[in-house]
C-alpha cells in the first residue's frame, strides 16, 4: 500500500510511504535535508513499522517540537492506526 503524508513543522512538505503488510518498503521525503532524509529512508527500508516508531518518536530538530524522523513515525502511526 502506498502512501503520502503533509509534514507539518519541518522543513520537508511530504513523505510518500510504500508498506507491504507490517514492513516499510519505501520511503521518498520531499524537501528537507537530502542526504539525511535519504539515509533515514534507506536505514528503515525492510524494518517492521513499530520497530521504527519507537526508534524515532520524539525526536526534535534544534527548537523545534518535531523533526523529519519524528514526522515519519507520527505517519507510521497514522498508517497503522487508521490501516492495519
Amino acid at each position: 500500500m502506498n502512501f503520502t503524508y503533509k509534514t507539518m513543522g519541518t522543513c520537508s512538505q511530504k513523505i510518500d510511504i510504500e508498506i507491504d503488510g507490517t514492513t516499510v518498503k519505501n520511503v521518498k521525503f520531499t524537501g528537507g535535508c537530502a542526504g539525511n532524509l535519504q539515509g533515514i529512508a534507506s536505514l528503515v527500508k525492510g524494518m517492521e513499522i513499530g520497530e521504527v516508531i519507537g526508534r524515532l518518536s520524539g525526536i526534535r530538530c534544534g527548537f523545534k517540537p518535531t523533526s523529519c524522523p519524528d514526522q515519519l513515525a507520527r505517519a507510521l502511526a497514522q498508517i497503522q492506526a487508521e490501516h492495519l
